[in-house]
């Protein structure tokens, strides 16, 4: 019988450890797929986040390493500028990208620093408890403010893309979703795209994903897929943001 379906080779038999219906094995998948498309696994770096997806250094099969809360981007940019040869990216979420780590990344951006960077955005804290992220979507209620996210007390939502795509003028940055079939299709020509960007030394790459987080939202998993499209898209819009075009 001809296998058509199985785990890429750059991921491990290494358990995913997510709660049913977060977006992280999806995106972690789509990672392998890219790897093993452009056969880069043996030149990959990878460096993880603080947050649920502490364990993905078990699951890539390539070097991995962890940096401090936040630091990853700094991190990422002192292995490749070391070793320019090899493929670096860093995984990171909303609370570790966009909160401690604002600085780090918004740095190695303004300098087109030659890195991946996968961008989970699940608009929570996931992996602390729920609390609100500075990607929390107006009145939603989190862990710390359960009485919906007040604009006047606690900010505006960060849109990433757009940000990092005002100080980078030389980047691949998209936003894409995972709440079906078609958009992770599109989410995973993204991600292949981002890893050819460093490939060809065009400058900074950047994938946004806008994923599920039942247990934090306290919803079910199909209601978590409504809620990325209902909520997170009209708030985050999908597309590409940075210079560099596919």
């Amino acid at each position: 019988m001809k296998k058509i379906f199985g785990r890429p080779e750059a991921l491990t038999d290494f358990p995913y450890p997510y709660c049913p219906g977060c977006g992280h094995g999806i995106v972690q998948r789509l990672v392998g797929e890219a790897m093993d498309q452009l056969g880069i696994a043996g030149r990959c770096i990878g460096v993880t986040s603080a947050g649920c997806s502490v364990r993905n250094w078990k699951q890539f099969a390539c070097d991995m390493t962890m940096g401090l809360h936040g630091r990853g981007p700094a991190v990422a940019t002192g292995l490749k500028r070391t070793a320019p040869e090899c493929i670096v990216f860093t995984y990171q979420g909303d609370g570790d990208m966009a909160a401690i780590g604002t600085g780090e990344i918004i740095h190695a951006a303004s300098r087109c620093e030659r890195i991946t960077v996968i961008f989970v955005n699940n608009a929570v804290f996931g992996a602390t408890g729920g609390q609100q992220a500075p990607t929390t979507l107006l009145g939603q209620k989190t862990t710390s403010f359960p009485g919906g996210r007040d604009p006047r007390t606690g900010g505006y939502p960060l849109k990433m893309s757009e940000m990092l795509s005002l100080v980078s003028p030389e980047s691949y940055i998209v936003r894409v979703s995972l709440h079906d079939v078609k958009h992770i299709n599109q989410a995973a020509k993204a991600t292949r795209r981002a890893f050819e960007v460093q490939m060809k030394d065009e400058g900074f790459s950047m994938v946004e994903y806008l994923s599920m987080c039942p247990t934090q939202w306290k919803v079910n998993p199909v209601q978590a897929l409504k809620w990325v499209e209902e909520k997170m898209i009209p708030y985050y819009p999908l597309g590409e943001y940075g210079s560099i075009r596919n």
